[in-house]
């Protein structure tokens, strides 16, 4: 099954970007579909391969900040090649 994630790593405390680069460059280093825009990173790819990737990079990703939220979407679908039709 594949699935489409939003992520948005959000540490509360200053000097932030070093834990988010940190955490982007992990996921890029997969063999998943990485993109990333201003606001929020997705991963695309099969449904185990992305959950256990985002469990591993998670926990090292929260165990590197002092406080944080992570905001997630999960679509059951491949949404990587989405273009709106209007």
């Amino acid at each position: 099954m594949k699935i489409s994630v939003e992520l948005t790593l959000t540490p509360l405390h200053d000097d932030y970007e070093p834990a988010i680069i940190h955490f982007i460059k992990k996921l890029r280093a997969s063999d998943l579909t990485v993109l990333e825009n201003p606001l929020s990173t997705q991963v695309y790819g099969d449904y185990d391969a992305v959950m256990h990737l985002l469990t591993v990079e998670i926990k090292e990703a929260f165990q590197l900040i002092e406080r944080g939220l992570l905001h997630m979407k999960i679509a059951k679908s491949d949404r990587q090649d989405y273009e709106p039709h209007f």
